[in-house]
């Protein structure tokens, strides 16, 4: 009995990890991108060169190679990449790296690719950092609309692969089936929406106002409705809309920042009408 008890406390123990899992999910244009990994820390080591020998294969990562899960069809680093899940491998080197992207089934050495698995590999020059990153990290920055940038950094080395997502078709397609749909209709994304990627401000200023027939409290409403009318030149409806959105905001737990957004709106425009008119 002595015996199983320390068997099974055996089994149950748990230790900090030298190269802890990871999971990082990011919502990115329609869908997600998500992956897991593990990360290593440097702890005293020279990292690339020496831990990590220029031009053989890493599985960018530690304990097991890194997956990566992409949610859509998306153009990575100028190259298509269909919506899937892949392991991600990289080959360091001093002036270029190589990431890979494959469906290849178990771990990859640093010879013999399976070439036919690849989905994609990409070629690029890292960026020197100033400052030791003691653990590797991956992560996505600079998320638009459509773009972002996936980053590996580590030691003094950062990767970067520029992200694009040709999501404008899809986007404006299911824009028009949802707003042609019975009710709720989605008035306020797709107004945002266009106001955000100036694609079409006459339609985002109809589909606000839509919004606002039924949302006459809605200050966040008013707000994005003082910015469109900004931005086709209608000072005086934009100004009203600023005006009426710090009166709904009144008493709400948003009544600080809304009031300051638009006074701030406000104050921007007349600014901007008083230095036209000293040109006139």
């Amino acid at each position: 009995m002595a015996a199983t008890f320390a068997a099974n406390a055996q089994g149950q123990l748990k230790l900090p990890s030298l190269s802890p899992t990871a999971k990082v999910s990011q919502e990115f244009s329609t869908s997600s991108i998500d992956i897991t990994y593990s990360r290593p820390g440097m702890r005293g080591r020279k990292i690339f060169g020496e831990l990590l020998p220029y031009g053989k294969a890493w599985r960018t990562g530690a304990n097991g190679p890194t997956k990566i899960k992409i949610g859509e069809d998306l153009e990575i680093c100028g190259q298509k990449v269909k919506m899937g899940e892949y392991t991600m491998y990289s080959i360091p080197g001093r002036e270029t790296w190589e990431i890979i992207l494959t469906t290849a089934p178990g771990s990859m050495g640093a010879d013999g690719y399976p070439i036919e698995f690849d989905a994609a590999r990409f070629k690029i020059r890292p960026v020197r950092l100033e400052q030791d990153v003691q653990n590797f990290t991956i992560q996505i920055s600079d998320i638009t609309f459509n773009t972002c940038k996936l980053e590996l950094v580590w030691e003094r080395t950062k990767i970067v692969l520029p992200i694009v997502a040709h999501n404008e078709e899809s986007i404006e397609s299911n824009i028009s089936k949802t707003i042609n749909h019975p009710q709720p209709k989605p008035y306020f994304q797709a107004a945002n929406y266009y106001f955000e990627t100036n694609k079409n401000l006459a339609l985002a200023n109809l589909y606000v106002d839509s919004a606002l027939i039924d949302n006459q409290s809605a200050y966040y409403m008013w707000y994005l409705k003082a910015r469109i009318e900004r931005k086709l030149g209608n000072k005086e409806e934009a100004i009203a809309a600023a005006k009426k959105s710090i009166e709904v905001a009144k008493g709400t737990a948003m009544e600080g920042e809304y009031t300051r957004n638009n006074e701030k709106l406000i104050d921007e425009i007349k600014r901007q009408s008083g230095h036209h008119r000293q040109e006139d």
